[in-house]
């Protein structure tokens, strides 16, 4: 049992304090040793201006066809207790608070935007031992998580996942494995466009990379994800299958090149120094997201313009959502009758 003092919460069994920071609290277990560990914790403070996390945008682009799928199958309920679980800055657990009874945010980093910290239950926690009761959610989501483990660690994510659901509980993940799609081909023409680009000097991907340096893709194949899935008791209910077309147009080609725009800097673009050691491009795409939010009020033409677009790239799920590929939205149910050694 846990107890309100002075510098925390604490054990009443072992006195263990969890201490109460900014915003959030701080649950991870104490003594554990992983193997694993995320560069999200581990390059913190580095990762932390990079990621430009404090203020959020309106859901837009593919952070938008994400969030509109996730509520679209998720049916959300007003009485709902609700998990995030690697919610990362928890864009998508604020862009949903309105629509629950209660959500709440956990993750080993604490790179929480300033409108999480207002608006969310956040606690600083591991996925692999959850700090909450057995069935204490109606319903969780993992949005861009499951590509970062190793199989054991999904494992205990899925496992921990079900543990804290409750029987009939739902739970959603996005994510992606190795395969191509069978369009492929044609997808691959804006990402072709996009490299005359790059070599033109007109744009990067450099922060799109280091932001996905440490995918590891451990499941390969869809069959993979379902064995995962099935391994931790989680019984898939529906699929959609997310093959990019027109999405990667606009990730490629269109939206690079209005931050090619929009992120242009008073100074020809030069190698990063000590005081300034952030890459031309990252640094020119922070200065575009950062320029592109002032102007981001729901209402404002260029809000209609990214929705609009937003649309566009939602059509890859209306259209081919049927066509396995790579990357999937899967929900999945927490059967009836499921004990915790389950």
């Amino acid at each position: 049992m846990l107890y309100l003092a002075d510098d925390g919460l604490r054990c009443a069994a072992c006195a263990t304090c969890y201490p109460l920071e900014d915003g959030y609290i701080d649950l991870m277990p104490r003594g554990a040793d992983f193997d694993y560990v995320s560069k999200y914790v581990t390059d913190e403070a580095e990762l932390a201006e990079e990621l430009d996390y404090r203020d959020l945008a309106p859901p837009l682009l593919a952070a938008g066809v994400r969030d509109r799928t996730l509520r679209r199958l998720m049916r959300w309920q007003p009485s709902d207790v609700v998990l995030d679980n690697g919610c990362g800055t928890a864009k998508h657990a604020v862009w949903n608070t309105p629509y629950v009874g209660l959500m709440v945010g956990s993750d080993p980093a604490t790179l929480f935007a300033d409108e999480a910290v207002a608006k969310v239950a956040l606690a600083k926690a591991d996925s692999r031992t959850l700090p909450f009761a057995d069935a204490s959610f109606d319903k969780a989501f993992a949005i861009d998580i499951l590509e970062h483990f190793p199989i054991d660690v999904i494992d205990d994510y899925l496992r921990e996942t079900a543990r804290v659901l409750r029987p009939g509980g739902r739970m959603l993940a996005f994510s992606n494995t190795r395969e191509m799609s069978p369009i492929q081909p044609i997808i691959n023409i804006s990402r072709r466009i996009g490299r005359l680009f790059v070599r033109a000097g007109v744009y990067d991907f450099s922060r799109e990379a280091r932001r996905k340096s440490d995918h590891l893709k451990a499941l390969e194949t869809w069959e993979d994800v379902l064995a995962a899935f099935e391994r931790a008791g989680l019984r898939p209910v529906k699929v959609i299958f997310w093959n990019s077309l027109f999405t990667t147009f606009v990730e490629h080609v269109l939206m690079k090149l209005g931050e090619a725009v929009l992120g242009r800097g008073s100074k020809k673009p030069t190698k990063p120094t000590a005081a300034d050691p952030q890459p031309a491009g990252i640094a020119r795409e922070i200065r575009a997201r950062r320029r592109m939010r002032g102007q981001l009020r729901p209402g404002s033409p260029v809000y209609y313009a990214l929705m609009a677009i937003t649309l566009m790239m939602e059509l890859d799920l209306w259209l081919f959502g049927w066509m396995r590929c790579g990357s999937y939205f899967i929900l999945v149910e927490k059967p009836h009758g499921l004990s915790r050694s389950e």
